[in-house]
């Protein structure tokens, strides 16, 4: 479903991601590739297109969300929601191992986003230890 969005909402909306993927963090300037609008409660599940409803989120990340708000907990196979990132704050769910390039969870349910998303998929965990290795991650 295509929605219409006004040039100055989703200029509000990048300059309040920063411009980095609201799920995995990755910086759309270091991967070359724009960042998509996604709905955090989907438009068809009923999400509206407002401001409070609307992040950036990096193709894979979107992708592998699609319509799902919550997932299954992998060690306890109950339903969590997913991380949501106008409400939730990243740093007091998640953090980075101790090379920086793994997104490690500080709840067991916020493991369901992580294994929902693939926040760990090999290619952007490569990535990140490039941009590591170069100052430029993990984002302040």
């Amino acid at each position: 479903m295509t929605t219409y969005l006004s040039t100055k909402l989703r200029q509000q909306i990048e300059q309040d991601a920063r411009h980095r993927c609201g799920y995995c963090l990755s910086d759309e300037t270091l991967t070359c590739i724009p960042l998509s609008v996604e709905h955090i409660f989907p438009e068809a599940l009923g999400g509206k297109t407002i401001h409070d409803n609307l992040w950036l989120a990096c193709r894979p990340c979107n992708e592998y969300k699609g319509i799902q708000i919550q997932a299954t907990a992998p060690e306890t196979g109950q339903k969590a929601p997913l991380f949501h990132p106008r409400q939730d704050r990243w740093h007091e769910h998640f953090d980075w191992n101790e090379e920086r390039c793994y997104i490690i969870e500080k709840t067991a349910t916020r493991r369901a986003t992580v294994v929902a998303l693939q926040l760990n998929r090999e290619l952007l965990v490569k990535a990140r230890k490039r941009w590591v290795m170069v100052g430029w991650h993990p984002p302040k």
